[in-house]
């Protein structure tokens, strides 16, 4: 069976879709959008009415690509006054029967019964450990027969207020939620392998107007900070030292600037208007050293907050965010958080660039949390389905011709 998801994350500068299709382990790209956001402003909803018309012009841009309308999809939200609380579960099994994914279900919902305050709402829970009778550490008790399934799981709740904000924008925008994710939680999954989840890691999700720092242990986020500090403050250091416009000091950030003067030509010049009006022409190392400046200050303000977090060894420290994409941001990484930090890199191909490292990592964690209780689904309509199918028939048919024109020269 063919597993299609969709995700979306309302950030303060973009609203980002993901429309991926699953088959086997694999996920494949059918759509993404990247589209400009409003009425969000640090993980918060300031604006309803301005959050709801870009959520619409986002869905009319995604759904104008695929042909067809998305109507469900995962939600991906800050982890602004993110809770953590560890609790316990456990359910008896009828005439020792094998363990169901319902059974699952059931112990999970007997882990949360009573442990949530009124005034929260559970986002994630996250399994550390079931039990079978007496045999504990178990990831995965399906298949197994027992009397007694228990579980030992690590839940993440949020005040009602903030997450029903997102919620309540999203619908107004067209959007049906089936399950929230923190962007934390989906950078997490993005970057995870076996090394990783035996570990304990740290993500560093530098934003547009915020930076998310989060520690895991064993694939369990115990820790997160959030600092108020993000890649606008790059463009304002850019328009105070240069008098430029912001909008200006933006375009220099994505499109010509690098993040490590070393990378940096002397003779690589960008003419801009100034604030003023005065036309002037800014070389590429003189402006790169103002954004390594600001890098290498927010990156040690988040290497000391990694400190406060946790006195445990961080092994691996990963490092995303769209300004990731910076060329020589792997060196200043290393150069201020160590050997052991490095860049993340999205292979799905499509999606490779890190902005949307919570958008299809949130993917990845609802079909790992689909899979612990046997289910499946899909969140485009059997009818959409059928129409995509029939245009990636076409194209993969395009591509195969391509494939083999090519695959003559290289032979010949």
């Amino acid at each position: 069976m063919n597993n299609y998801y969709t995700s979306i994350e309302l950030g303060s500068d973009t609203i980002k879709i993901l429309v991926c299709n699953k088959v086997d382990n694999d996920f494949h790209l059918i759509a993404s959008v990247s589209s400009p956001s409003a009425g969000i402003k640090r993980g918060q909803i300031v604006d309803g009415r301005k959050a709801v018309n870009a959520i619409k012009k986002a869905i009319k841009k995604i759904n104008d690509m695929l042909g067809i309308k998305i109507g469900k999809a995962i939600a991906c939200i800050p982890t602004n006054d993110c809770h953590m609380d560890i609790v316990f579960g456990e359910v008896e099994i009828e005439d020792h029967q094998e363990i169901t994914g319902e059974d699952v279900s059931m112990v999970i919902k007997d882990a949360l019964d009573g442990k949530v305050t009124t005034n929260q709402e559970v986002v994630t829970v996250m399994p550390i450990s079931f039990k079978v009778d007496q045999k504990d550490g178990i990831k995965d008790p399906k298949g197994l027969q027992g009397n007694v399934l228990g579980i030992k799981a690590l839940i993440t709740t949020s005040p009602k207020e903030y997450l029903y904000d997102f919620l309540q924008v999203l619908k107004l925008g067209g959007i049906d939620v089936v399950d929230v994710c923190y962007t934390a939680t989906g950078d997490y999954f993005e970057v995870r392998n076996e090394k990783i989840d035996k570990t304990v890691s740290s993500m560093i999700d530098i934003g547009e107007t915020s930076t998310s720092i989060s520690v895991y242990n064993k694939g369990i986020m115990i820790k997160n900070k959030i600092l108020n500090v993000g890649s606008i403050n790059i463009d304002k250091d850019l328009t105070y030292i240069f008098q430029t416009k912001l909008s200006d000091s933006r375009k220099l950030k994505e499109n010509f600037v690098v993040a490590s003067s070393k990378y940096a030509d002397v003779n690589e010049v960008k003419p801009v208007t100034l604030d003023s009006g005065e036309k002037r022409e800014l070389n590429q190392l003189e402006l790169s050293k103002v954004v390594e400046a600001r890098l290498v200050e927010i990156l040690k303000i988040a290497k000391n907050e990694l400190k406060n977090l946790t006195k445990r060894e961080i092994r691996y420290i990963i490092v995303t965010g769209g300004v990731s994409e910076l060329a020589g941001f792997q060196y200043i990484t290393e150069d201020v958080l160590g050997i052991k930090a490095r860049v993340c890199n999205i292979t799905t191909m499509g999606v490779r660039h890190n902005k949307y490292s919570s958008t299809l990592g949130s993917i990845k964690y609802f079909d790992q949390k689909l899979a612990l209780r046997g289910k499946k689904t899909n969140m485009l309509k059997e009818s959409d389905i059928t129409k995509l199918i029939s245009v990636n028939q076409i194209k993969e048919t395009n591509d195969n011709i391509v494939n083999k024109v090519f695959g003559r020269f290289f032979e010949n």
